[in-house]
């Protein structure tokens, strides 16, 4: 296993934390990259490109699906589309969708879509892989679903249906589905390798995914759920279960045609790079590109909206508009820190006080959902170097 890469003076703990990823916590194929005030400072890579075929290295530049991170680009267009004016958070999303009113669904605000408190989680039918693939079956399914709890008085994670309420309201403010939107107005300004919907002429780029068992020894870190967590998601009947189980049974991530479709919850493709720079263009300059949120709508995609036992996690979650925020669940870098995980291991997230903006892929996915070991040993390392 080699790591290659460059990393700044003073951040050496990240180098020492990346590598033992690979010989404690049994890391396959991984890249990691921090900014700090627009300016890249860790860049690292190692291991294998495909989790099970030792044959071909990780490169610079590879690429991989980030699963969950990608809620945080989706979150962005919406907040993106509220500062030009064109989209109100305050306002019904059946303003905007009008066929969303359906079985109590009127009142529900944007602003509660992006902060997990819908109410639709769950498809009482859910979709097969190939509906899934097909963005208005996904809407249409949604838009006939009755809430399971009162829309706003309580939280619980989207999972796969927030993929579908962000790109259905994106493609009817703009006209454009979410992908091509991000594309044109997000990755191509910032020069970002990081797609909602993978061109044909990317896919030689990406590494191939897999599940990757845990360490029975992760150097004293929790890398198993706790028992309630753990009985939520075996349960048929619970929500946890019901929520993840959207899609039955779950696509296959390396099948081109998932790849190429454009479900914002779950399949986004990126580089480390892509992700950490999305997140630095967030907070500040890069490169010349101005920072893509004002001040104004930094400080609303950090503000919280819901805490508290989540309905779906079955853990304590903290949300903005569309982002995890510093807590338990999910630990970043500071208080004030923002972004969003992907199921079992990738990591994106911003901490505007100190400018630093983190992304980080992997090819080996884990039973974690919010703090996988590998990725929050990342985060202690950047941490410490920031004290040091």
């Amino acid at each position: 296993m080699d790591v290659n890469g460059t990393v700044a003076e003073g951040f050496e703990p990240v180098g020492d934390a990346f590598v033992r990823n690979f010989t404690a916590l049994g890391e396959r194929g991984a890249a990691v990259v921090v900014y700090r005030d627009g300016r890249k400072v860790v860049d690292l890579w190692g291991g294998l490109r495909d989790v099970a075929d030792s044959s071909v290295c990780w490169e610079r530049g590879t690429a991989q699906i980030v699963r969950s991170a990608t809620k945080g680009v989706a979150a962005a267009v919406l907040l993106l589309l509220h500062q030009r004016g064109q989209l109100d958070l305050d306002a019904p999303v059946a303003e905007y969708w009008p066929e969303f009113k359906a079985a109590g669904k009127e009142r529900v605000l944007v602003r509660q879509v992006l902060s997990h408190q819908a109410g639709v989680p769950v498809l009482d039918q859910p979709l097969t892989p190939a509906q899934a693939l097909d963005p208005l079956r996904g809407a249409e399914a949604v838009a006939r679903q009755a809430p399971v709890w009162e829309p706003g008085t309580d939280h619980g994670y989207h999972a796969l249906t927030y993929g579908w309420l962000t790109g259905e309201l994106v493609r009817r403010v703009t006209g454009r589905g979410i992908g091509e939107w991000t594309a044109a107005e997000i990755a191509a300004p910032l020069g970002l390798d990081l797609w909602i919907g993978l061109p044909d002429g990317e896919a030689g780029r990406v590494g191939r995914v897999g599940r990757l068992e845990t360490p029975a020894n992760a150097g004293g870190m929790r890398t198993r759920p706790k028992r309630t967590v753990s009985e939520a998601y075996e349960d048929p009947a619970s929500l946890t279960r019901r929520a993840f189980a959207a899609i039955t049974p779950f696509p296959d991530q390396n099948d081109p045609a998932y790849r190429a479709a454009a479900l914002p919850a779950t399949n986004g493709i990126a580089t480390a790079d892509g992700l950490a720079r999305f997140y630095a263009a967030l907070i500040g300059e890069v490169d010349g590109v101005p920072s893509l949120f004002t001040s104004q709508t930094l400080a609303a995609a950090r503000t919280e909206e819901s805490t508290g036992p989540d309905r779906i996690l079955v853990i304590n979650t903290r949300f903005g508009l569309g982002y995890m925020l510093h807590g338990s669940a999910s630990p970043f870098l500071s208080p004030g820190s923002f972004g969003h995980p992907g199921r079992g291991g990738a990591l994106g997230f911003a901490d505007p006080e100190s400018g630093i903006a983190l992304g980080y892929v992997t090819n080996g996915f884990r039973k974690t959902v919010t703090a996988d070991p590998r990725a929050q040993a990342l985060v202690r390392a950047v941490r410490a170097s920031q004290s040091s």
